[in-house]
């Protein structure tokens, strides 16, 4: 492995796996009916063999290598990029197997770097030869000899299937479903014609809940949390597996989310705020992902261990904001409260669902008070708490105007002296 490696040679065939079976489709009845002329079966090959040729070439400009501590990957045809990535900047490698690279015996490999950088991606190699190469970049990136075996991880939660089943029967695009079928059955009986056609025009919406449905399921599938050295393992997956690493020095801030619908059975999601950025492909078109779920459905008590390795020692939220704010905010206001020490920051909230979310105050980058129309009347204002991941943070809301300015100002010292600790 210490010179030029290719790709494995099937890797075309993984990442054009959707445009392929997307023209199989559209090929089928082709073959069923005979198609309409002879042309229609020549542009469905040329389509066809045209993809195929693009990957192929993708695959042949493609090479990686180990150069001493950093991983280069060259590509390009016309345009040649050769890219560089220190191994000492690596954050976590993660391993990640669609349902067609399964069926190949194949995995992607993910580097996620410091910064903002990105993440180094090779897709795809066999999965032994991932793993045995996952196993050499982790060596090398903590300056260990490039042979050194991986530490064994540690299983601390695993997530029933059924639980994840009965989860998502309770979640927002499920109850959507449910009262649509129900409205069309009462409406049938009325007026066939009408409701049909109302149905029609609803199909792309509950589609769009079944895929939604769906990719939470295969996401939530099987979901296990370990603790290694490096952080906290996190595997799941149905058709599509994937093995990350969410290393504990990366954690901008962690949020927990009890909907109005699990509460009755106690159950919880486990969400954490990382920073440094990875493209997911499941995610074109929406920016980059930061937002990581680490517990799809847990029980408090597996909520409570793991927040005990997250955020040790974090206070209880115990304060609360003064009584007009309920004027403001009657849903909100009932869930409203706050804490903070030397090290970190608590906040809750939430409507329907129950949201609590904590930043250790040395990841704070900036702090803000803010006052609306209806606080100032009100002689109320929000401190929020920013961090490098963006994705969610925390708020203390609706705080007495004095109290607000007083907690800014001792947070401002707090994270400043964590910080220089």
């Amino acid at each position: 492995m210490n010179g030029w490696n290719r790709l494995h040679p099937l890797s075309p065939a993984v990442r054009a796996g959707r445009a392929l079976i997307a023209i199989g489709f559209i090929f089928l009845p082709t073959l069923v009916t005979g198609g309409n002329s002879n042309f229609d079966i020549a542009w469905h090959g040329v389509a066809l063999v045209s993809l195929i040729a693009l990957g192929f070439v993708s695959w042949l400009v493609t090479r990686w290598r180990i150069d001493g501590n950093d991983l280069r990957i060259e590509t390009g045809l016309l345009r040649r990029s050769s890219m560089r990535y220190p191994l000492s900047q690596v954050q976590a490698i993660d391993t990640v197997r669609p349902g067609i690279a399964r069926m190949l015996g194949l995995s992607e490999l993910r580097l996620r770097m410091g910064g903002t950088g990105g993440a180094a991606r090779l897709a795809y190699l066999p999965a032994l030869q991932a793993d045995e190469l996952r196993a050499r970049l982790l060596a090398l990136s903590q300056g260990a000899h490039e042979h050194t075996p991986e530490a064994p991880d540690r299983e601390l939660v695993r997530v029933p299937p059924r639980r994840v089943v009965a989860s998502l029967a309770l979640s927002g695009p499920a109850v959507v479903l449910v009262v649509y079928l129900i409205a069309f059955a009462a409406w049938d009986s009325v007026d066939g014609r009408a409701a049909r056609t109302v149905a029609a025009a609803m199909l792309p919406i509950l589609l769009a809940d079944v895929i939604a449905l769906w990719r939470r399921f295969n996401r939530s599938y099987n979901a296990t949390v370990a603790e290694a050295p490096e952080g906290l393992r996190v595997r799941s997956g149905l058709v599509e597996t994937t093995a990350e690493t969410i290393p504990r020095g990366r954690v901008q801030a962690v949020q927990m989310v009890e909907p109005l619908l699990w509460r009755p059975f106690g159950w919880c999601r486990l969400e954490v705020d990382v920073a440094g950025r990875v493209h997911d492909r499941n995610e074109a078109g929406r920016g980059k992902r930061r937002l990581r779920t680490l517990l799809p459905v847990g029980t408090r008590s597996d909520a409570a261990e793991l927040l005990g390795l997250l955020v040790p020692g974090a206070p209880a939220p115990e304060r609360r904001p003064p009584r007009r704010a309920s004027w403001k905010s009657p849903l909100l206001y009932r869930h409203l409260s706050f804490a903070f020490d030397e090290r970190y920051a608590i906040a809750t909230g939430g409507r329907l669902a129950r949201v609590a979310s904590w930043v250790p105050l040395t990841k704070v980058q900036s702090l803000r008070l803010i006052e609306g129309p209806v606080q100032r009347r009100l002689g109320l204002a929000t401190v929020y708490i920013d961090t490098a991941g963006r994705s969610f943070g925390a708020a203390f809301r609706d705080l007495d105007g004095g109290d607000s300015r007083v907690a800014l100002d001792r947070l401002t010292d707090l994270a400043r002296a964590a910080r220089r600790r």
